[in-house]
């Protein structure tokens, strides 16, 4: 049996958890919050960056606005340990989806997640569906629900 496409993973996760999502899919890849804000029209603070990271061994996620930067130092204290970056591998084995299509939520594994306070600033939000070049809107509030992530000050 073959593998899903990642998008269709994604969609199959989403639909598992009962949410209607309208997933777009670009003609390019938008693999940095800067691509995806300007090819969506929206402002930069609304794309959902998906970090995986690594403390201690293990992945943790970390949601943050498309405006702002992680600091590692502090989401190492909220982890109780060392933040560092993740590898590829690391993120594929923990999440299913490549960096640049990784999605806020729908992974093989539930992660450690800690979502930026700023994401809350807007009312819609966009995350990546799966991959570079496929994403999907929703209400900024129903983010934390669906991720399981812990609202936080981590950023710089």
């Amino acid at each position: 049996m073959s593998r899903l496409p990642a998008n269709e993973r994604f969609r199959a996760a989403v639909d598992s958890l009962g949410v209607e999502l309208n997933i777009v899919r670009f003609s390019e890849e938008t693999r940095t919050a800067a691509e995806a804000a300007t090819a969506l029209g929206c402002e930069l603070g609304q794309i959902i960056k998906s970090l995986v990271f690594q403390c201690q061994g293990e992945p943790v996620l970390a949601l943050t606005a498309g405006d702002q930067q992680v600091d590692t130092r502090t989401l190492g204290e909220l982890c109780g340990g060392t933040i560092e970056k993740a590898g590829a591998e690391m993120v594929r084995d923990a999440t299913g989806f490549a960096i640049g299509g990784v999605p806020p939520f729908g992974h093989l594994t539930q992660l450690r997640c800690f979502v930026d306070q700023n994401i809350r600033l807007h009312e819609t939000v966009w995350g990546a569906a799966g991959t570079p070049d496929t994403v999907f809107a929703l209400p900024s509030d129903r983010l934390v629900d669906l991720s399981g992530g812990e609202v936080a000050n981590f950023v710089i």
